[in-house]
């Protein structure tokens, strides 16, 4: 398994753009990596953009706090108010939201290997649970991922202002220790989401779209590769779990491949199906990668 994280401060380095399904000189592997790269581009340019006036307020928040620790009650208000004011415009809005965004960061796991590698790897671990051998089994099972995850975490508008307000007033009451007790959760309460992109499916989806073009310029060996290519990776997706509620079962996708198979090895009137099969995936992808984990 290989592992990148990339934060949000380097999105704007990535500059390059990935071609794949434009010629047919590519091999598997170099659609595959495309595909990977093209997934991390995504990935980056859907990151929700980081609202500055939390972080900044968070910055006066922590000041605040600061402030306290020195017996410094006046400073401390002082930037309590700033902090709010902060969010004055956002707290105003008529649909104000729950969240405000305050990082994020791109993490990359690709598992290189086969159906009969994860199954293998499964067998292994449920042995070793057997044994007892628990943190060896959860130190492998870890391994049991190729996805793109898109994590973001956000400042709770529910909660933060009003420890804001409460913090102020114990300030205010002569009760420093309370305050700070406030400001101290207000700073570690966030709320931390990840959107899973599964890099199996990225992958069947460019190959089917090399395997497309191929297939157009009646090159029906090279187009068979790339789909027997595509079906293993959605074997892959499927041994490792990446499941939803679509109706585009992984049955279906396979189905479709092979329909597709056969009109190329008779007539080769495989568009319409090649056309029906994208529909399919990006269909089943849409449900899968809507999928989120806090």
């Amino acid at each position: 398994m290989k592992r990148t994280i990339i934060s949000s401060l380097l999105a704007s380095l990535l500059l390059s753009t990935a071609v794949v399904a434009k010629s047919d000189i590519k091999s598997v592997n170099e659609v595959n990596r495309g595909a990977i790269t093209k997934g991390a581009q995504n990935a980056l340019a859907s990151q929700t953009k980081l609202i500055q006036e939390a972080i900044t307020s968070l910055e006066f928040t922590n000041n605040a706090l600061i402030a306290l620790n020195k017996n410094d009650a006046k400073s401390a208000t002082k930037n309590i108010e700033k902090a709010l004011g902060k969010l004055e415009v956002i707290l105003s809005a008529k649909n104000s939201p729950k969240l405000l965004p305050i990082d994020s960061s791109v993490s990359i796991h690709e598992f290189i290997g086969s159906k009969k590698d994860v199954t293998k790897t499964v067998d292994t671990v449920k042995d070793l649970l057997d044994d007892n051998k628990v943190q060896v089994a959860r130190q492998l099972l870890s391994t049991l991922q190729s996805e793109i995850d898109v994590t973001v975490v956000s400042l709770p508008l529910v909660t933060y202002p009003d420890a804001l307000k409460l913090a102020a007033k114990y300030i205010h009451d002569g009760n420093t220790q309370e305050a700070k007790r406030v400001l101290e959760v207000a700073l570690s309460t966030f709320d931390k989401t990840t959107q899973v992109v599964p890099l199996p499916l990225l992958k069947a989806t460019d190959l089917i779209a090399v395997s497309a073009n191929l297939a157009k310029k009646s090159k029906k060996e090279e187009a068979l590769k790339y789909l027997s290519a595509a079906e293993n990776e959605l074997d892959v997706a499927e041994a490792l779990g990446y499941v939803s509620h679509s109706s585009s079962t992984y049955k279906s996708l396979h189905s479709a491949i092979g329909h597709i198979k056969k009109e190329i090895k008779g007539k080769n009137e495989a568009q319409k199906l090649f056309d029906e099969l994208k529909t399919k995936l990006k269909d089943f992808k849409n449900k899968v990668f809507s999928q989120k984990t806090k």
